[in-house]
């Protein structure tokens, strides 16, 4: 990637931010993005490679981002460090994980397990982080109002803005009924801190260690969650029978055993069901990143998260409601 100048890709308040840390000689150059309205930049100088944030505050609160990674850093979780945050500006200067992603590293040809089991090791140290207050997730319960919130977007941003298929009032009912059993199956499992999106985008490959981004929207809420995230992953698809030896890493950890007492029979029904609600989820999501923010590109993920959703349902009896509806409302391409 060429150096562009640095005044075209960044405002001047940015410049003096980035100059008053670095000193006068900065180089800026964009990096990948997430799917929010933060842009992120490597900023260059005699003292190193960091990475600026730039989070407009009328859009962005930099605040969690900055408090969430001050409590995992010390807790053994690779975060960034913070070099230096002016929360009111949104101005942020971090270090510098570098460009392989998960996704990236798997493409370049590293083996699954190289990448997956200290992604596990790291998975259960964020999990296992003390409860006390001192972190605004601490303070964020993942609960039924946040999940049922998180299942409007299935209905409301795709079948309803993506596929343009109304749905009335009486069936808008009985898909509240059929997410009334999902959850009423996920909230039974204990809670920990939980990432909200620990998949193959947000986990960095650098130096031979896991570094975790994206980390802000963190709460507490169901211990499967974050598992679900990284191996129902909307970005890359694993077999079964990977999938159960990262889920067996996972499971024969004394630190979630110690609060997870279940068998791994129940372990796998639970995965699936927060599996499900996951990806109903990230599919409402993509919709609206495309209907409301222009970013149609997170479509071309929609028919591998919508067979992760189909393939759990008819797994569970329980669950032929919410699997009529959605054959129903957001029927399988090829299918009426």
């Amino acid at each position: 990637m060429s150096v562009a100048t640095p005044q075209a890709l960044v405002d001047d308040a940015a410049m003096d931010f980035l100059r008053a840390i670095l000193g006068r000689e900065v180089t800026v150059t964009p990096v990948a993005g997430d799917a929010s309205f933060r842009r992120y930049f490597r900023a260059e100088s005699t003292g190193g490679k960091f990475i600026f944030m730039d989070a407009p505050p009328d859009k962005e609160d930099s605040r969690p981002f900055v408090d969430i990674a001050r409590f995992l850093h010390p807790h053994g979780v690779r975060v960034p460090q913070v070099v230096e945050a002016h929360v009111a500006t949104g101005h942020i200067l971090l270090e510098d994980f570098g460009d392989v992603t998960f996704l990236k590293a798997l493409e370049a040809g590293i083996a699954p397990e190289t990448l997956y089991r200290p992604a596990v090791e790291t998975l259960l140290a964020m999990q296992a982080t003390p409860r006390d207050g001192s972190c605004i997730a601490h303070d964020r319960p993942f609960d039924d109002a946040m999940l049922r919130r998180e299942l409007a977007l299935f209905t409301d941003w795709y079948v309803e803005g993506i596929l343009a298929t109304p749905i009335p009032p009486e069936e808008r009912q009985a898909f509240d009924a059929a997410f009334d059993t999902l959850l009423d199956g996920i909230l039974t499992q204990p809670w920990t801190f939980v990432h909200r999106d620990y998949h193959s985008r947000n986990l960095m490959w650098h130096d031979d260690r896991v570094g975790v981004l994206d980390f802000q929207d963190a709460v507490m809420g169901p211990v499967t969650y974050d598992l679900a995230s990284l191996l129902r992953d909307c970005y890359v698809a694993w077999d079964a029978p990977f999938r159960a030896q990262v889920m067996d890493w996972w499971f024969a950890d004394e630190r979630i055993r110690r609060i997870y007492k279940v068998d791994r029979a129940q372990l796998q029904k639970d995965f699936d069901w927060m599996s499900i609600q996951r990806n109903l989820k990230a599919v409402g999501i993509f919709g609206r990143l495309s209907r409301r923010d222009g970013k149609h590109g997170y479509l071309n993920d929609i028919p591998r998260t919508m067979g992760y959703i189909r393939e759990n349902l008819i797994k569970y009896p329980e669950l032929a409601r919410l699997e009529r509806l959605i054959d129903r409302f957001a029927p399988a391409e090829g299918t009426t």
